[in-house]
Order: C-alpha cells, then sequence, then structure tokens
C-alpha cells in the first residue's frame, strides 16, 4: 500500500497504537493523563479535553480530531475534544490532506479566505466536530477543560489557563518546517499517526478505568 493511499481510520488507528514505542517518561505521562480524565468523568460524570499549541492549526488540530475518534472507537460517549492556540490562523492544509489520508472527511461548513470552518467525521461516526483555528477563550470550547500543550511555545506562553481543570504538556516536533519541502506530505502523515498511537492509548487507559 503506498504511504499517502487513503485507508480507513480505524485500521490506521489500530495500526499507530501496535507501532507506538514509548520511554518510561512518556508512558508516566500518557497514564497522568488518562488518570485525570477517568477522574473527572467519575466526578463530573463528563469530561472536556482542550488541546493548545501556538497558532492552532496542525499539531493541536490533529489531537483534537484524533481525541475525537479514539472516544467514540472506546465508546467513552460522555468526553469533548477541542483545540485552540494563543493565535489565531488557519486549520492548514497539510494536516487536513493528512487526516484525510487517514480516512477522515472533512466538509467546508462556513467560507473564509483567512480561517475556513470544516465540518469533520468519518465513515461511521455517530458525531460530528467543528476544525477551525481559535483563541482559548472561544466559546465553542466548552468549560472547564483539561489543558494539554502540544508545542513548547505554547506551554511557556500561557503561564495561567484560568478554565483548565488540570494541565499537561505532550510536546510534538512541529511538521510545518516541512511545509516547502518535497516530502512534506510523508511528515504531516507520520506526525498524524504518532500522535493517533499517543491518543488512542491515553483513552485505552481511561476505557480501563471506566469499566
Amino acid at each position: 500500500m503506498s504511504l499517502l493511499q487513503k485507508t480507513s481510520v480505524k485500521e490506521v488507528f489500530e495500526k499507530a497504537i501496535r507501532n507506538t514505542k514509548l520511554d518510561i517518561q512518556r508512558e508516566k505521562l500518557l497514564q497522568n493523563i488518562a488518570n485525570k480524565i477517568a477522574e473527572v468523568i467519575h466526578k463530573k460524570g463528563t469530561v472536556n479535553i482542550n488541546f493548545i499549541c501556538t497558532h492552532n492549526s496542525r499539531r493541536s488540530q490533529l489531537a483534537q480530531t484524533w481525541a475525537y475518534y479514539a472516544m467514540e472507537y472506546y465508546k467513552i460517549k460522555n468526553g469533548y475534544s477541542f483545540s485552540s492556540g494563543t493565535t489565531e490562523t488557519a486549520f492548514h492544509g497539510n494536516t487536513i490532506k493528512a487526516l484525510e489520508t487517514c480516512g477522515f472527511k472533512f466538509m467546508l461548513e462556513e467560507f473564509n479566505h483567512k480561517n475556513p470552518k470544516y465540518i469533520i467525521n468519518y465513515n461511521g461516526s455517530t458525531k460530528d466536530i467543528v476544525g477551525f483555528s481559535k483563541l482559548i477563550e472561544n466559546p465553542i470550547n466548552k468549560t472547564p477543560f483539561i489543558a494539554i500543550t502540544t508545542c513548547e511555545s505554547a506551554n511557556k506562553n500561557c503561564p495561567v489557563i484560568i478554565e483548565a481543570l488540570s494541565r499537561f504538556h505532550l510536546p510534538y516536533l512541529d511538521p510545518k518546517k516541512s511545509d516547502d519541502e518535497d516530502y512534506n506530505k510523508e511528515i504531516y502523515l507520520n506526525t498524524s499517526k504518532l500522535i493517533a498511537g499517543e491518543i488512542g492509548l491515553i483513552f485505552k487507559k481511561v476505557k480501563e478505568q471506566l469499566l
């Protein structure tokens, strides 16, 4: 199968989890995030998770989309994923292409030259999510939430997030560096799969605690 050939979200997700390799520190971080998510669900009956990076265009969008799928996959019906940034830009086209290659479907909901909105789902999904670049305080982001920063800049530039029940730093390398390179599709796809695998492991651990 070609690296860039479209496939099912389920196939990509399950393979990403199988291929995920963690060191002790990363394993502990994923476990701590899972523990907090399960704790909030037990206490409040529902949980909101907000993935935050500087521009809300790449890593945080990938994390939100895969968390949305992971919660449906593990039948965690009382969990919701969101994303935001310290600056409003746009859902980057290379990020969209990577997610489409993984099987997600994008439908334009609101056209805007600078920051269009998309309805995101996949074959067999029971609900949709809306994808666009936004600030942390955008009203679409339900509060209170567990904040998870996915880049160093966002982690440093958000010293206090008032709406956060708890905060974690889960950084990933920025695929932006490959934007002008011929191999950018592979870089974005690999980043998507890396995030899919770790997000999948988080929610697998959450599901085990909710049984």
